[in-house]
C-alpha cells in the first residue's frame, strides 16, 4: 500500500510493531490496535476473556494503558444460541474492566464461523513509549510468559491434553500483560514486542530489523507451558508454525539447536507475553517484578541473520 506521510503519526505500519501510535500533543499520544479470531477454546466466557487479553496486549506492548475497547463479532446465528455471545462479551467486557478500559460498544455480523475481538483505543506519554525499534547491543532478552499455546490449544482440541494443561493454558492466555508493561515503563526501558501469532522468532525478527540488530536466544532458556515440548515430541503439530517457519526460516540460523526448542520458538501464540530487551543493570529489578519473566538470550551487533537459536 502507498504510504502516507503524516507526522502526527509516531508508529505506523511500516515497523511492524504492535499498534499505531498517533500524537495528540508532546504529552499524549493514542495507541490504536484491532485484533479477532476463531475460538480457540471451547468455553465462551473463556474465548471472550483470552481474546479481550490478545487485543489489550498489543495497548501494553507500546507501553499505553487501554481507555476503550469496540467488539468485532461474526456469530453463526442459525446454528449457535444467543447465549453463546451473551457469554463471549460477558467475559470480554470483564477484561476490558480488568485492564481499566470501558467496552463502550462494537459491530456484529451474520457469518458462517463464529469470529471475536476487539478494537482498542488506548493512551501513551510518546516520550516513553515501548517500541521494537529500540533494542540495543549488550540489552538482555526478557521474555514475560511461557511459550506453547499454539502446541497445547492443538492437543486440547485433539482430546490429547490433561486437565492440569488446561488450566495452565487457560491461565496463560487469560493473563494481562498489564504487569509486565507497567514495570517495564518503571525501569525506563524501551524495546518490547509482544508475542502472538508469528511466534517467538517471527516476533524477534521484527525487533531485530527495527533496531538493526542479531538477537542470540538460548534454546534450553525458554519457558514453556506444561508439556509443550514433549507433545511436539509426540507429533502434535500446527499449521500456524509451519507458516511461521517459511517465513522465519530466511532470517535465522537454528543449526546448534535443539529441534523441539525451534518448535517452541515458531509456536504461534495467542494472547502471550512481552519479549522485553533490558539493559544488564535493571534485569534483576525487572525479573523481581514481573513474575514467571526470565531471561532467554541478548542483543548483539547485526551479523549475518537477524536471528540466532543454539
Amino acid at each position: 500500500m502507498p504510504s502516507h506521510a503524516d507526522p502526527r503519526v509516531l508508529v505506523g505500519r511500516e515497523s511492524f510493531d504492535d499498534a499505531g501510535v498517533f500524537v495528540l500533543r508532546d504529552d499524549l499520544a493514542l495507541v490504536q490496535t484491532v485484533d479477532f479470531f476463531a475460538p480457540i477454546v471451547d468455553d465462551p466466557y473463556e474465548f471472550g476473556q483470552i481474546a479481550a487479553a490478545n487485543a489489550l496486549s498489543d495497548v501494553f506492548a507500546m507501553g499505553g494503558e487501554p481507555l476503550t475497547a469496540l467488539a468485532i463479532v461474526g456469530f453463526p446465528s442459525g446454528r449457535l444460541p444467543m447465549s453463546v455471545l451473551t457469554d463471549i462479551l460477558r467475559g470480554a467486557q470483564d477484561k476490558v474492566r480488568e485492564a481499566g478500559a470501558t467496552l463502550v460498544g462494537g459491530h456484529s455480523i451474520i457469518d458462517e464461523e463464529l469470529k471475536f475481538g476487539l478494537s482498542v483505543t488506548g493512551q501513551a506519554d510518546p516520550r516513553r513509549l515501548l517500541t521494537n525499534a529500540a533494542a540495543r547491543v549488550g540489552d538482555l532478552l526478557v521474555l514475560t510468559k511461557p511459550l506453547g499455546t499454539g502446541l497445547l490449544a492443538t492437543a486440547a482440541k485433539q482430546d490429547r491434553l490433561d486437565d492440569a494443561g488446561t488450566v495452565a493454558l487457560y491461565a496463560a492466555m487469560r493473563t494481562l500483560n498489564a504487569t509486565a508493561s507497567r514495570a517495564a515503563l518503571a525501569a525506563d526501558l524501551r524495546c518490547a514486542t509482544d508475542v502472538t501469532g508469528f511466534g517467538l522468532l517471527g516476533h524477534g525478527s521484527h525487533i531485530a530489523r527495527a533496531s538493526d540488530v542479531t538477537l542470540r536466544i538460548r534454546g534450553r532458556a525458554l519457558p514453556e507451558l506444561p508439556g509443550a515440548r514433549s507433545l511436539w515430541h509426540a507429533g502434535v503439530r500446527t499449521g500456524g508454525a509451519e507458516r511461521n517457519e517459511s517465513f522465519v526460516a530466511p532470517l535465522a540460523d537454528w543449526s546448534a539447536a535443539d529441534p523441539a526448542d525451534v518448535a517452541l520458538a515458531l509456536d504461534p501464540q495467542t494472547s502471550g507475553g512481552l519479549l522485553l530487551a533490558v539493559p544488564p543493570d535493571r534485569a534483576e529489578g525487572y525479573l523481581s517484578t514481573v513474575a514467571g519473566s526470565v531471561v532467554i538470550g541478548a542483543v548483539e551487533p547485526r551479523g549475518a541473520v537477524p536471528l540466532v537459536l543454539e
